[in-house]
């Protein structure tokens, strides 16, 4: 079941994001810069909402979209920044129904596509991308950190 993150389930989706911070290896994770960094989403903010997905009560998976703007079509865009289903419950079709979720979401905020970046590595994700309607952009990806 897909419930939209806010206040009161906050605390469930917590240790999953750190696990997921866990998986791209991201050092010095901390809970409370990620309990004030998502509690800024819920399904009435502006800036985006974060889904967790229960399945018999545990929290198994999560997604969060966040708003931009893309100069070169003209659009709002959804950028779904994290996608993350928890090792047991992978290959079960939860990711595709966050995914699928996060798509209404954002057309229902008038975002004109659902966009994310994945790790070249994550051949697991990648296989699930490859088999939905999705178009994988030749573009490259680049940070910066000054």
């Amino acid at each position: 079941m897909i419930e939209s993150v806010n206040n009161h389930n906050l605390d469930d989706i917590l240790p999953l994001i750190k696990a997921y911070q866990g998986f791209y290896k991201i050092d010095n994770i901390s809970d409370s810069k990620n309990r004030a960094f998502f509690e800024q989403f819920s399904e009435t903010s502006s800036l985006g909402c974060q889904f967790l997905y229960r399945q018999e009560g545990k929290v198994v998976a999560f997604a969060t979209v966040y708003f931009s703007y893309a100069s070169s079509i003209i659009s709002k865009v959804a950028v779904m920044n994290d996608v993350f289903t928890l090792e047991g419950y992978r290959s079960q079709g939860i990711a595709r129904k966050l995914i699928e979720h996060c798509w209404q979401y954002a057309q229902a905020n008038d975002a004109v596509r659902l966009q994310w970046v994945t790790s070249p590595k994550n051949s697991a994700a990648k296989r699930l991308y490859d088999s939905m309607k999705t178009n994988q952009s030749n573009w490259d990806f680049y940070t910066y950190s000054g």
